[in-house]
């Protein structure tokens, strides 16, 4: 914690002491002969230094239970200090080990590394090229300080009330409340916002928008169960749907209205910031069963209908695009959208022109809303393709790859079938049984090393971790505590797939150096995710997740970042009070823990849920809570 002379200091306010409290039952006399047994191994009792109270709104307590004495578990919380402190050659000095990381100024706030604004401004507005990733390459850029949050930032409102509300002071921005004032996205109330449901496009509300989508096409019978939302506003059309259990991702890039993705995650609704402009979006191929904009303001029939073919490339066989708002019902609109008759006329025939182009039945247009439906296969568009020599099918690159990967006009291949009404890739089961169901692509053999039972043996096994994670974090699983979690090297979902009975979403992150690309079984399981590179930024703001998770992920960058770097990125995603849980090698852990210690975070290393002969061990951490000061922000 900052001393009296930094300029950033934890808010002083009545509460409860935030220490992390652990407790161990009375070892018995088998757990002692047990513990003796292996003190070769292991020395001294695993004290917890520095009790002292912190500033608090929710008191985290970590309970770390001793073990059934049947169990060939050990009972004690062993100190890996002196089997363990770092003796590799390559150690970095005392002075590396004495390293602060300060608070970064107040107008760091806000800050995302990859969507700087200023950074930005270097790269064509072409096709707004330069709203897409831009991350510090240079060491000089990136920062060495921990994000601030802003001065009076209070823990949200639990889920569902966030949907509704937000606290002013987490994110100080007005101008969508003036910008929007007719349209119904959000109203200042005091010292929260309050958000009525309503969009550019649905007046009566998301809901009722909601509904008049599903008297087209069927969202309750569990068919329907991953949706993206391009230009997603404050993703309220995402927030309604989280209750019909239907699970969005919702995108847009930042700042195109003052903190729309911000206020989106804020309200506890799965978002990122994101770009449809010259490289493919950061999923795999046939991941989303519904994909939406409602007045986005893509230039969908522009550049040879590139973005269209993209949503293409992410949408499942049989999945559904909807658009509403210009062109579509431009009839009765188009002196209020101030444009031509010819104009948004050419428009939407373009639009339609693409669409058939990418084999897209239209389905119905009633009212402002339009529906297109992608074919089950590609057999009679690839028939139809050698009558008329439309838009060729890609066949050098892999439609799973999508990490800086340019986006193309050809058409995304999809998987071989042999009759017209067998859906390409494989079916997939209704929510909720496609959670539990063997995968398509793990059933099919595509995914290199994981068999069916392999996934089900997986199942199991973070049924029994998380069953662990609560008897040490008590506060996993309360009603309200977390929200938002990120799981930031993912592999199967299982952990995620443990959470859904709980008011909870995931984002679970494949890394692109994952030696198996399992992002698309991910999907097909209903959970959402994103790829990326932990040597990088996230593209969210600040204090976007309550909970992260990270199984072997220093493990698997150990000799390509540096770990300070990756640290300071789960700080700077990461809410005051929010918790982590790392999973690694022993050695691996102990450096973790000698870094996070000068990071304003409280933590313990416990034993591996099988025991203390595990080399892997788990790390539990809850950042305290500290915000910038005032006078800084006058």
């Amino acid at each position: 914690m900052a001393g009296d002379s930094s300029p950033y200091h934890p808010t002083s306010k009545p509460s409860r002491p935030s220490s992390i409290l652990f407790h161990c039952k009375k070892t018995n006399l088998y757990s002692l002969v047990i513990f003796l047994c292996i003190i070769s191994y292991f020395l001294g009792a695993f004290q917890r230094g520095g009790t002292g109270p912190t500033t608090s709104t929710i008191s985290p307590v970590l309970k770390i239970p001793c073990t059934n004495p049947t169990s060939v578990t050990n009972t004690t919380n062993l100190d890996f200090n002196p089997h363990h402190r770092p003796t590799d050659p390559t150690t970095k000095s005392s002075s590396e080990t004495t390293k602060t990381f300060p608070p970064c100024s107040a107008n760091f706030s806000e800050y995302t590394p990859c969507q700087d604004a200023k950074r930005s401004l270097r790269f064509t507005r072409d096709r707004l090229i330069y709203r897409e990733r831009h991350c510090p390459v240079e060491k000089s850029e990136k920062l060495k300080c921990r994000v601030p949050a802003p001065n009076g930032y209070k823990n949200p409102f639990p889920w569902p009330q966030s949907r509704d509300l937000v606290w002013y002071a987490n994110v100080p921005h007005k101008e969508l409340t003036v910008e929007k004032a007719v349209q119904n996205w959000i109203r200042y109330e005091g010292d929260r916002f309050r958000f009525p449901g309503g969009g550019t496009m649905f007046p009566n509300g998301a809901d009722a928008y909601i509904d008049d989508i599903g008297k087209l096409i069927n969202l309750e019978d569990g068919s329907i169960r991953t949706a993206i939302d391009t230009g997603c506003g404050v993703a309220s059309w995402g927030a309604y749907l989280l209750s019909r259990n239907i699970l969005p991702i919702s995108f847009a890039p930042r700042d195109t209205h003052e903190a729309q993705v911000q206020f989106a995650l804020e309200r506890g609704v799965p978002a990122l910031i994101g770009v449809l402009a010259s490289k493919r979006l950061p999923f795999p191929s046939r991941a989303f069963d519904m994909a939406h904009c409602s007045r986005c303001l893509i230039p969908w029939g522009q550049f040879d209908g590139i973005f269209l073919n993209e949503v293409d490339r992410v949408l499942r066989p049989g999945g559904y695009w909807i658009l509403s708002g210009p062109p579509i019902n431009w009839k009765r609109y188009w002196k209020g959208w101030e444009r031509t008759k010819e104009d948004l006329n050419d428009e939407q025939t373009t639009i339609e022109n693409v669409a058939k182009s990418l084999c897209w039945k239209k389905l119905v247009e009633k009212g402002d809303i339009a529906i297109w439906q992608k074919p089950k296969n590609h057999l009679n568009c690839k028939a139809n393709r050698k009558l008329t020599k439309d838009r060729p099918i890609c066949k050098a690159l892999d439609p799973d790859r999508a990490w800086y990967t340019d986006m193309e006009t050809c058409l995304s291949p999809l998987p071989e079938v042999s009759d017209n009404e067998e859906i390409a890739g494989g079916g997939l089961e209704n929510w909720p049984v496609r959670l539990n169901f063997v995968p398509p692509r793990i059933s099919k053999g595509t995914v290199k090393g994981v068999t069916a039972e392999t996934f089900q043996q997986e199942s199991e096994l973070w049924k029994k971790r998380l069953s662990y994670y609560k008897a040490v974090n008590s506060l996993i699983g309360q009603a309200g505590r977390y929200r938002n979690i990120l799981d930031m090297n993912a592999y199967l979902g299982g952990f995620a797939a443990a959470l859904t009975e709980y008011p909870v979403w995931v984002m679970n992150i494949v890394p692109v150096e994952a030696k198996v690309n399992t992002l698309g079984v991910i999907y097909e399981r209903g959970l959402i995710g994103s790829y990326h590179n932990w040597c990088e930024a996230m593209s969210t703001y600040p204090r976007t997740y309550d909970l992260i998770h990270a199984d072997s992920v220093f493990s698997l960058y150990k000799d390509s970042c540096e770990m300070e770097d990756i640290l300071l990125e789960m700080d700077r995603v990461l809410r005051p009070e929010g918790s982590v849980i790392i999973r690694d090698d022993v050695d691996i852990l102990m450096k973790v823990k000698s870094i996070i210690s000068r990071m304003e975070w409280d933590s313990q290393i416990v034993d591996h849920e099988d025991g203390p002969l595990e080399r892997e061990k788990l790390l539990f951490a809850v950042k305290k809570y500290w915000t910038a000061p005032a006078t800084a922000e006058s």
